[in-house]
């Protein structure tokens, strides 16, 4: 978006194999779909809820929600899908192109609306994040045969807690205007060995309909908080729950949310060993600007190490983890544990606080080896300092680092409160919690990171520590016992340390 940089276009790849990749047949298929719906324009309609398969699945459904905007004229429309292939911790992309290519031709940016959205430090450019993401690109030609012309702002959000769901709606609310369409991109549950979620193997058409429907109900009722906990509790499968949740936190009070059509890729191929189900829904209200509380650059949100359970100064965590490398080349020096007086430490009040801690090294972006303390029983700077060491030198699935190993690895930090005992596994929040999972003498444990690193939810999630923990992939559903805990994870700032996608962690997490 700089304005010295050249002009340039996202293209997108999907036709061919989610669409025909031929323009005049591509249309005509879009337009006949649309019309075979019946439903007439509704000028009130001012954000819809689509689905993103290929249009041979969810086409039938996603042309309700053309129909009722057909041939309307809006001077903007924000899309907003879940990202499938970059994990992006509370943090949604924008786009740095200035137009987006389809079959039926190029969409301009909104590129004014889009440099406002910079201003604000939950959106920014994310690589890798766009052109490619098939949940915003499905919904394109859609548009474009319904609108016509318009410009276009794509937006590929991230794995989000709450407070970045609020965030996130509030600055959007507090730049669209009545021009503005928003559509929320989202397939509904995914059932099926395939996608690791069967919760029920009788009755699969019924009980899909009935959780599928019980998620739409907070929808409808415009409830962000409650859909989220009811994916949580349930498990469903609902890939693009932050794109919904931060729709329904954006909604005047006024707003009415419609079910247009809903579907099912097991009722349409006769196949329901593996289905994924597909909603379209209408928006009817009128939006108006709500301007923020403060400026953008006034007051930017919490920075990192002023959220989270263990209150860690910028300054103490660059303290911390020059600790953690210092004695790790004391040792290579002098074959032994220093001293915090021997690697120069000025204990801090933050580095006194009794926390457990893990400490991780990562060469050339991969896994070097990873071991920490759960419990908090001593002050946090002892555990670095031993955990450190453990890390570097007694992980039993690496050698012993060496020291011309040392320059080339980074490290990361994650200061762990202490536990607490939950009712139930639903009452695990992902992104938030650490899990602790013991049953019949076996026990795992992942760090709160592990889930929205790898784009998991809870099932999943939960599917992947029972087998870490030794047990079948299911016996976390009754008998286990589970402990939440939360985190600050910090690292060393030259990205490698903080790379968010290595499945080989999940070894020792």
């Amino acid at each position: 978006m700089s304005t010295n940089a050249a002009p340039f276009t996202y293209t997108s790849t999907l036709a061919g194999s989610w669409y025909t990749a031929d323009e005049r047949e591509l249309a005509r298929e879009l337009r006949a779909r649309r019309e075979a719906t019946g439903r007439p324009p509704d000028d009130l309609v001012s954000a819809l809820i689509l689905p993103h398969a290929g249009y041979q699945y969810s086409g039938a459904v996603a042309a309700h929600g053309a129909a009722v905007i057909a041939g309307r004229r809006f001077s903007r429309v924000i899309v907003m899908g879940p990202t499938h292939r970059v994990p992006m911790r509370n943090a949604v992309a924008v786009p740095e192109a200035d137009a987006y290519a389809t079959v039926l031709g190029s969409i301009p940016m909104d590129t004014d609306f889009v440099g406002r959205l910079r201003r604000y430090p939950l959106f920014r450019p994310v690589r890798g994040a766009m052109p490619g993401e098939h949940s915003i690109e499905i919904e394109f030609p859609l548009l474009q045969e319904a609108l016509g012309e318009f410009r276009l702002v794509p937006l590929v959000v991230g794995q989000l807690d709450d407070a970045a769901v609020t965030e996130a709606a509030a600055c959007l609310r507090a730049e669209i205007d009545s021009n503005t369409l928003v559509v929320a991109s989202t397939d509904f549950t995914h059932y099926g060995p395939r996608f690791d979620y069967v919760p029920f193997t009788g009755a699969i058409e019924s009980n899909l309909r009935e959780l599928d429907l019980g998620a739409f109900e907070f929808v409808r009722r415009r409830d962000a908080v409650g859909f989220r906990r009811y994916i949580d509790r349930t498990g469903a499968t609902i890939c693009g729950r932050d794109p919904v949740a931060v729709l329904l936190a954006m909604l005047p009070e006024d707003a009415e949310v419609v079910n247009l059509a809903y579907d099912t890729s097991g009722r349409i191929t006769g196949d329901w060993v593996n289905s994924v189900s597909y909603l379209s829904a209408a928006v009817r209200c009128r939006w108006t600007p709500k301007p923020l509380d403060r400026p953008a650059e006034a007051a930017p949100p919490p920075t990192a190490e002023e959220e989270g359970p263990l209150p860690i100064p910028k300054a103490d965590r660059a303290a911390l983890l020059s600790l953690a490398r210092s004695t790790i080349r004391f040792f290579f020096a002098h074959r032994r544990k220093p001293t915090p007086a021997d690697v120069g430490l000025q204990i801090t009040p933050a580095m006194r606080q009794v926390a457990g801690a893990f400490v991780t090294l990562h060469k050339h972006g991969e896994l070097r080896g990873c071991i920490g303390e759960i419990l908090p029983t001593r002050a946090l700077y002892a555990a670095v300092m031993d955990q450190a060491l453990n890390a570097a030198f007694r992980d039993p699935r690496f050698p012993p680092l060496q020291e011309f190993e040392l320059p080339v690895c980074q490290i990361e930090i994650s200061a762990l409160a202490e536990p607490r005992p939950i009712a139930s596994w639903s009452d695990i929040v992902l992104g938030r919690h650490g899990i602790i999972l013991r049953k019949q003498g076996h026990t795992a444990l992942f760090l709160p990171q592990v889930a929205p690193e790898q784009g998991w939810d809870l099932p999943t999630t939960l599917r992947h520590l029972a087998l870490k923990a030794g047990l079948g992939p299911d016996d976390w559903r009754t008998g286990a016992e589970f402990e939440v805990f939360e985190a600050v994870v910090f690292g060393e700032e030259d990205g490698s340390a903080t790379a968010t996608t290595r499945r080989d962690r999940l070894a020792d997490r």
